[in-house]
């Protein structure tokens, strides 16, 4: 495949998390986004970070720190169209910051198993996982009138694009998010 642009999704407003930039949060000991951003690193060739608050934290991984285009955090959508918008690759495979665990293969796995669509999104035995995403730069205009319509639904719109989900592992464990604080402190994890 030809060069790859990856994007950690981490621009949310922390709800869960009362109000804390979840990317920035320790998880055993290390930023939650550097968990992800360790994984993803491999897989890619060029890693950037959508994030909307602490970018001077976040650029000091070295990575490129760009922000969502449209106010008020409209959700993962909103970043995934900033990445689309900088990437100069024809691909971008999308990661959220909250997933410690992502498996170190499955931007391989979602390539493999595209086939002719402009979009893919991991799945493990459970559920679909829709921020873990291939997508192709085609979809920018699209994404961009889907959210200027007030659109904010992943699933319905990646699926509306023709689509479709990869089974990457049968362990949900690897998709497992840390998205409260008692996510953070649980070994179990």
């Amino acid at each position: 495949m030809a060069a790859l642009t990856g994007v950690i999704l981490a621009g949310g407003q922390g709800r869960r998390m009362g109000g804390q930039d979840k990317g920035l949060m320790l998880f055993r000991g290390i930023p939650l986004y550097q968990h992800v951003l360790q994984r993803l690193r491999p897989q890619v060739d060029i890693v950037m970070i959508s994030a909307n608050r602490n970018l001077d934290r976040y650029q000091s991984s070295g990575c490129r720190v760009i922000s969502d285009t449209l106010p008020d955090y409209p959700g993962p959508l909103a970043g995934m169209l900033s990445g689309l918008q900088a990437a100069q690759t024809e691909w971008v495979a999308f990661c959220s910051c909250d997933t410690p665990f992502v498996p170190v293969d499955y931007v391989a796995k979602l390539e493999q198993h595209r086939a002719e669509a402009p979009a893919v999104w991991a799945r493990s035995a459970e559920r679909d996982h829709p921020a873990l995403a291939l997508l192709h730069r085609s979809l920018e205009a699209p994404l961009a009138d889907y959210l200027r319509r007030g659109e904010r639904r992943l699933m319905q719109f990646l699926r509306e694009q023709g689509g479709h989900a990869v089974t990457i592992s049968q362990d949900d464990a690897a998709f497992r998010n840390v998205n409260t604080p008692d996510d953070l402190e649980d070994n179990a994890l």
